[in-house]
């Protein structure tokens, strides 16, 4: 019997075409001097408002597509010597407790389902990690408030964010915050409630108010270049 022919090797998995063909300027706005890079997680909030001042990374959804995008994004940039200043994140997030359709900045980040608990160290905790389980967002725009937010794999909705100790939910920052950390690049988080005052019942509970996020978005983004200018934004 002829012995069966080799396999052939696997063939290697192509990077994201999001991050594979972006043009790198593209990639980046100029603000007084300094590069930002924006990210994304989804088309479905990239509005109108948004397009007409800036292109994003669009990451994808959930924690590892925003890990391995912003990651690879990141070094492709400072391959070429043009490595970002500042990461701006953008979004939408989930809160039972904050304004519906408010505009927050986390001043802090969570990952919500890493559970190591039967190893004996805390649940969120990282095991064996050199950094917090919390991760501080100091960097801040002036005028804008404050929450917390938690970062997991999942949709909360309704008695979820009953397990939860921060005040709004998403499922790409902490993701985004670790690779920033890696790149030691400041990140600021921005995030618009869209939903959690009711159970989500289906996509269209997301997506109805990303239209006044996306405006809220915008608005909020148009302070950076002054913010920079006078100091009151320092990296």
């Amino acid at each position: 019997m002829r012995s069966p022919a080799p396999a052939s090797p696997p063939s290697r998995a192509a990077p994201d075409a999001s991050v594979r063909n972006a043009p790198l300027p593209a990639l980046q706005t100029t603000a007084s001097g300094h590069c930002i890079l924006y990210v994304m997680a989804a088309e479905q909030e990239y509005g109108p408002h948004l397009r007409a001042r800036i292109s994003p990374l669009i990451t994808g959804v959930g924690p590892i597509e925003a890990a391995i995008t912003t990651a690879t994004a990141l070094t492709r940039l400072a391959q070429v010597g043009t490595p970002p200043d500042l990461i701006v994140s953008l979004g939408s997030a989930g809160s039972a407790r904050l304004s519906h359709c408010g505009l927050y900045q986390a001043d802090s980040v969570a990952w919500r389902d890493i559970n190591a608990a039967p190893l004996g160290i805390a649940p969120g905790t990282t095991p064996f990690a050199t950094f917090p389980a919390i991760l501080p967002l100091p960097l801040r725009l002036p005028d804008l408030p404050s929450a917390s937010l938690s970062t997991g794999g999942d949709i909360v909705t309704g008695k979820g964010f009953d397990a939860i100790a921060q005040d709004m939910v998403d499922m790409e920052t902490y993701a985004i915050a670790r690779a920033a950390m890696v790149a030691q690049t400041p990140l600021i988080a921005l995030r618009g409630i869209s939903d959690g005052q009711a159970p989500v019942t289906g996509l269209h509970d997301w997506t109805e108010y990303l239209h006044i996020i996306d405006a809220k978005l915008a608005t909020a983004i148009d302070t950076i270049p002054a913010a920079l200018e006078t100091g009151l934004l320092c990296l």
